[in-house]
């Protein structure tokens, strides 16, 4: 059985869906993300699936459980489910020692260990008004999980923080699953953070779940452009311009649109046959450069390389193989 089950979730405002059938099963400490433009509907299916928002139709199983959304109980929300909105609010004014103690709900030995997965055992002293934002977001983060929830659902976590405390949050987040054993499901608009962290990534557009599978499928096999787009740069050749292109590295272009990712092109030297190109600018971006190259004098594509050597001007070979080719 599912930790987590979906079920046909659909809700309409203003005679237009928000949600439409969304339908997707989490497995017990299978780290899900939801990937997508803003206005997708990501943070309403958040809610819903806490119960904080009441679907107009379809259901969330928790456990087997279904969740009752606030038009069916008093105070909203479900057992076992903790949610992290974006808007957390901390009282202010008090050491973050006292905060945690109203909600804690566990042994004195499992609140230390909580405290350290989160990166707070040294602010326990410290004011609540005296924090970073980061830090005031895993405080937060630390009074929910004192009350040992198995599912945490987080709405862009990641927002907001310079890249130190995105970098301690992230870890935090790696932790809490596999330290503390809680199922995580997040939002974030950056790939980096879905890329490198998710078992399972949902891309959602205009309120329905667009494609769902592993971060290497929808980054190296994106179901359109729209989902390609989210997770990085990309080339997308039109039917005429790729079978010209891929003839020349003996790919059959099957007569559609070709998507290759800038990484998937290699510079090599012109006695290996690759397709002749021309540099028309260079972006640097730390760990890898961007080239913008020009070929057959009308299709440019971009190229990413760690050398450092090519400059705006400079001649290049590059060659592709055939399983960095996907069709769209």
């Amino acid at each position: 059985m599912s930790l987590l089950r979906v079920s046909g979730i659909s809700i309409e405002e203003e005679g237009r869906f928000v949600l439409k059938e969304v339908s997707f099963t989490q497995p017990e400490l299978r780290k899900f993300a939801i990937a997508g433009e803003t206005g997708s509907g990501k943070s309403t299916l958040l809610k819903i699936i806490a119960g904080y928002i009441q679907p107009g139709a379809g259901d969330v199983f928790f456990e087997g459980v279904r969740v009752k959304g606030p038009a069916e109980k008093l105070v909203p929300g479900h057992p076992g489910i903790a949610y992290l909105s974006q808007q957390f609010e901390l009282p202010k004014s008090l050491r973050v020692e006292q905060v945690l103690r109203y909600a804690n709900m566990l042994s004195a030995a499992e609140a230390e260990t909580l405290y350290a997965v989160c990166r707070i055992s040294h602010l326990l002293q410290r004011r609540t008004d005296h924090l970073s934002g980061g830090e005031r977001q895993r405080i937060a983060m630390a009074r929910l999980l004192t009350a040992s929830p198995r599912l945490l659902l987080l709405d862009e976590p990641y927002s907001n923080l310079d890249m130190v405390h995105k970098a301690v949050l992230k870890s935090v987040v790696r932790d809490i699953g596999d330290k503390l054993n809680i199922t995580c499901l997040l939002i974030s608009h950056d790939p980096l953070d879905t890329l490198s962290w998710a078992d399972e990534i949902l891309v959602m557009r205009d309120g329905q779940v667009l494609q769902q599978g592993t971060p290497a499928q929808l980054y190296r096999q994106p179901v359109n452009e729209y989902t390609a787009a989210l997770f990085g740069s990309y080339n997308l050749f039109p039917p005429a311009i790729a079978a010209k292109l891929l003839t020349n590295f003996g790919i059959d272009s099957k007569g559609r649109q070709a998507l290759v990712r800038p990484e998937s092109f290699r510079i090599v030297a012109a006695e290996h046959g690759g397709v002749a190109g021309k540099v028309q600018q260079v972006s640097y971006y730390g760990s890898y450069y961007e080239l913008h190259a020009l070929l057959f004098a009308s299709v440019t594509v971009t190229i990413r390389t760690s050398a450092s050597t090519y400059m705006t001007g400079d001649g290049l070979y590059i060659s592709l193989a055939p399983a960095d080719v996907w069709y769209i």
